[in-house]
């Protein structure tokens, strides 16, 4: 009788503990970060669609670019801008110091006396030559000849305005360029372009804006390959940075339309896949993209088709939802921004406009 009765407990505790063990790894699966999944193989080029698909591109076909599920989207498309091809200084947003030449120098030469650093404290400083054959301002070019310089100081950006000592470093080293090229340059007045500096330093305070949204897991998190295959598939690729990807702008050589960030230690992690991710961030840096690209459009679009895509949901960054009537506020507030850039010279993405909001 105890012998049977022993037999049962150590039955019963067995059938316990292979219920513990189940539980724990049910629970281990439950919780693990979801993953990649393999990707079917096809020979035929995919291209990248908004929506998370895929679609072949028939021989002979155009390109299509990411298509958006707004209807206005589509009324107030404009096309996408070719590259600038202009000075890389102007009076707008820098400060220009003409220097006369004797003669004409070469390109080599004024490679040869340029100063080791391009930078006045936290200002870019540049030279510019009137090339003698195109007539065209442009950065000293090996081969070519010139007869009259520039150099200047950019007046403002993100790191503040121009200031005295900086204005004055900017005269010491353009001072001495031309002095190795037996120029003389012709300075403004430092009052005044301090002055213009400090404006131009307020307007674009005024109206800088970088955008974030946050997505955020429902549920079960994420690792940093189911991240990365779901942006992928809205047309992101692999940034400089780990934990970061980029939206490609339509012109090659412009900045990203969109970032797509999460935490740079689970990308650098020995084993990645476990891994776990809560929440990822979009970001659109307004100055620096066309407004022809939509960039708000996209960005909308695409935290939408990540959250349906991942379960997850669209936050601020105070983990706030947004809400669709949010958004359309955003993309109302962002209508007057662009008009008022575009009022200034100072269009986003413009060239101009990349270097002052930098």
């Amino acid at each position: 009788m105890s012998s049977s009765l022993q037999i049962g407990l150590a039955a019963a505790g067995g059938l316990v503990l292979a219920a513990v063990v189940a539980h724990g790894a049910w629970t281990s699966r439950r919780n693990a970060p979801r993953q990649a999944e393999p990707e079917p193989q096809d020979t035929q080029p995919m291209e990248p669609r908004l929506d998370g698909a895929h679609g072949d591109v028939p021989s002979g076909a155009e390109r299509q670019e990411p298509s958006f599920h707004d209807p206005m989207a589509a009324m107030t498309a404009m096309p996408i801008p070719l590259p600038e091809r202009r000075p890389g200084m102007d009076p707008l947003i820098d400060v220009i110091a003409p220097i006369a030449l004797e003669s004409e120098v070469s390109g080599d030469a004024v490679l040869a006396a340029l100063p080791p650093t391009r930078r006045v404290g936290s200002k870019p400083f540049a030279v510019e030559g009137l090339n003698n054959v195109s007539q065209q301002w442009e950065a000293p070019v090996a081969g070519q000849r010139y007869g009259v310089l520039q150099a200047g100081v950019q007046l403002a950006n993100r790191t503040g305005a121009l200031n005295e000592i900086e204005y004055s470093e900017f005269v010491m080293k353009a001072q001495a360029f031309a002095d190795a090229l037996g120029g003389a340059p012709e300075f403004p007045e430092m009052r005044e372009e301090v002055a213009r500096g400090r404006e131009l330093d307020q307007f674009a305070n005024d109206h800088d804006a970088q955008l974030g949204f946050t997505l955020r897991a429902m549920r079960t998190a994420w690792s940093p390959g189911y991240v990365q295959q779901n942006a992928a598939r809205l047309g992101f690729v692999p940034g400089l940075i780990p934990g970061r990807m980029v939206l490609p702008s339509s012109t090659p050589g412009l900045p990203p339309i969109l970032g797509l960030s999460f935490d740079s230690q689970a990308a650098l992690a020995e084993d990645p896949d476990q891994s776990a991710i809560r929440e990822v961030s979009l970001s659109l840096d307004v100055p620096q993209v066309d407004r022809a690209e939509q960039p708000f459009v996209r960005m909308r679009e695409t935290a939408v088709a990540l959250a349906e895509a991942m379960d997850g949901m669209v936050t601020d960054d105070d983990g706030r939802p947004l809400q669709r009537d949010a958004m359309d506020q955003i993309g109302s507030e962002l209508e007057k921004l662009y008009d008022t850039l575009d009022a200034r010279d100072l269009s986003a993405g413009s060239a101009l406009a990349r270097r002052l909001f930098s």
